[in-house]
């Protein structure tokens, strides 16, 4: 399996990398968050532009990329996530894309969340784009309703791998002990015999948990966790997340 470098950090090998997300609406809100990621575990932070209240105006939110890549001196993750999988803000497909084409363009960015089920031709336009920018597209697929069989979860990850993602990330919603299961059965089977890129999986919520702490043993190479905020049900404090993955490390 290949592996994703960003400066020294290296995706799909050791613990799991945590990632912490900012969901500030405001600059000052942002830059706030962003001061407060020195003192916590996090080896990515994640933009969540969808909060930002200046996400119609593609160039605002290149630009301000900038200045919050260098106060944060991490890897940058920018994602705007749709309110159909979760997110607070709906845009049109196409301006969806205007915003992250003018991101790749001019913005300072390390990596990019592309939903999977946006149109594959653009899909396509966009991690070229990306990838001429050097870029990495984190894809994925977000349930917040249930939990789907293992097949559809392993067929979805190979998917993402198919239209060019360099991580594939899928978050599930369990209704019981056994969807758990489930998530993680699909992440140790798609790890072991489908896998060309590194894997990000969850299931979400309380019963969720134990898949966000477990990433190392199953075969997810990252997690989210909190430092302000939380950004989707389940997440853990960041610095309690590191003491754990520390605790659960494969020897």
């Amino acid at each position: 399996m290949n592996v994703v470098k960003i400066d020294d950090l290296i995706i799909g090998e050791g613990l799991p990398k945590i990632i912490v997300p900012l969901v500030g609406q405001t600059r000052e809100e942002i830059l706030e968050e962003a001061k407060i990621l020195a003192d916590v575990a996090c080896d990515i932070v994640e933009w969540r532009i969808d909060f930002f209240e200046e996400v119609k105006k593609a160039t605002a939110v290149a630009s301000f990329s900038h200045e919050l890549k260098q106060t944060l001196q991490k890897p940058l993750l920018v994602t705007f996530r749709s309110k159909r999988e979760g997110g607070v803000l709906e845009l049109s497909d196409a301006a969806y894309f205007e915003l992250y084409q003018e991101i790749i363009a001019s913005g300072a960015v390390d990596l990019l969340d592309v939903e999977l089920f946006m149109p594959e031709e653009a899909v396509a336009e966009l991690v070229a784009a990306a990838h001429k920018q050097a870029i990495k597209i984190v894809m994925c697929n977000h349930d917040f309703a249930a939990t789907p069989p293992k097949e559809e979860i392993i067929q979805r990850l190979c998917s993402m791998q198919e239209k060019g993602a360099d991580i594939c990330k899928i978050a599930v919603m369990p209704n019981s002990a056994a969807d758990v299961l489930t998530l993680l059965a699909a992440t140790e089977e798609m790890k072991r015999l489908h896998a060309k890129q590194p894997l990000i999986t969850m299931s979400m919520a309380d019963k969720g948990v134990i898949s966000r702490i477990s990433g190392q043993l199953f075969g997810s190479a990252a997690t989210f966790g909190i430092a302000k905020k939380a950004s989707a049900p389940g997440q853990v404090p960041a610095n309690d997340l590191y003491t754990i993955l520390k605790t659960l490390e494969l020897q």
